[in-house]
């Protein structure tokens, strides 16, 4: 019994002297590839229990060098991504900022226009206001002066109806009263050219009698232009009717030795802004401009003649008065008679046979014409 157990220790011990050759196994989870050598069926039977322990140990480190190797793999993939997602983060945020930046420039440029736009807007709305309130001032104004030139209207088409420069109504005319009888008040009265200019007929026109005994003819080169004249009314010297009456009466009638003077009078007569007066007796006026200019009470300011002066007469709104003689004045009121009257013409508000128009407006020339040639009545 013993003998036979002494040979299979020597061979045992000789088994464990030799090396371990044999084929390798793969391990069944590496992932490097490589394979485990498999032991030689012999030897694991001859080595028992110690081959067993050995082999499960390399395989124990041969595992733990792969997981190590697979562990580093990991992590250099993990970095790689690592770094990859924060390059593109980085650009994210650059690309955020970037559309920050862009979202403020806009918030700012918006919050500029709308201040822009409350800002026009309220401007809009103060100048509107300004606006409509100037319009309705004007149209308060407007009305008034609609509602006096109504009033003005009513009375000129009163005064027509009522009174002509051939028969003026005493009535409505008190400037027509004699000098002598009108009563002055404490300083001097005014009366514009438009309504004061008008004379009496008995004191500046031919007794009726021989009036009513004249033969009349009508001038048909002159009563064709008064009727292209009387078609559209104008004041304006450029047609044709107009024209020849200033150049046959209206400029000899208001040419006097003081060119100067009788122009500004002339002006006054056409806009209506010349304001004839009596002198009262009892006080002198004061001038305020020399007395060889303006004249005074016994010297003409447009003839330059010494001759007693009753009424004075003022140019627009001017301070000045001139002194101006009888002669003088009949020649000024014949031809503010004239304009008086084709005034009320281009306002409608002479409504007679055309013919009668006209010769109403001859006898009104020749009234400038016999004023021209110092025909004056002796009321003056």
């Amino acid at each position: 019994m013993w003998s036979g157990q002494a040979p299979f220790k020597e061979g045992s011990h000789q088994l464990q002297k030799q090396p371990a050759v044999g084929q390798w196994k793969p391990l069944a989870s590496s992932s490097g590839g490589k394979e485990l050598p498999q032991l030689d069926p012999r030897c694991r039977e001859a080595g028992g229990g110690d081959d067993d322990q050995s082999t499960a140990q390399l395989n124990v480190s041969r595992l733990r060098s792969s997981s190590v190797e697979i562990r580093e793999k990991g992590s250099e993939f993990l970095k790689e991504e690592l770094h990859r997602a924060q390059k593109e983060l980085k650009l994210k945020d650059e690309e955020c900022e970037r559309l920050s930046k862009v979202r403020e420039q806009l918030e700012q440029e918006l919050e500029e226009l709308t201040a822009s736009l409350f800002e026009e807007a309220h401007k809009m709305v103060r100048d509107a206001n300004t606006k409509q309130a100037a319009s309705e001032k004007q149209l308060r104004e407007a009305r008034g002066k609609i509602d006096m030139l109504q009033a003005e209207v009513t009375a000129l088409k009163t005064l027509v109806i009522t009174s002509t420069p051939s028969s003026p109504n005493r009535e409505l005319h008190p400037q027509l009263q004699s000098p002598s009888k009108a009563v002055f008040r404490k300083g001097h009265g005014r009366n514009k050219s438009a309504s004061s200019a008008v004379v009496t007929a008995t004191s500046q026109s031919l007794p009726v009698e021989s009036v009513s005994n004249e033969c009349k003819e009508v001038d048909s080169i002159l009563f064709a232009e008064f009727q292209a004249w009387k078609e559209s009314p104008t004041l304006e010297k450029s047609c044709s009717f107009l024209e020849r009456i200033y150049r046959e009466d209206v400029g000899p009638c208001l040419d006097f030795t003081k060119q100067e003077l009788s122009e500004l009078v002339r002006e006054a007569v056409e806009q209506n802004t010349l304001t004839i007066e009596p002198v009262a007796t009892q006080a002198l006026p004061v001038v305020k401009v020399s007395a060889m200019e303006c004249g005074g009470p016994k010297k003409c300011a447009l003839s330059g003649l010494s001759r007693a002066c009753k009424h004075r007469i003022k140019l627009g709104d001017s301070g000045n008065y001139y002194y101006i003689s009888p002669s003088c004045r009949a020649r000024i009121t014949a031809v503010c008679n004239f304009f008086t009257y084709i005034r009320y013409i281009q306002q409608g508000l002479v409504r007679q046979d055309v013919e009668l128009i006209y010769w109403e407006i001859m006898r009104l020339r020749r009234e400038m014409s016999m004023a021209k040639l110092g025909f004056y009545p002796s009321a003056m």
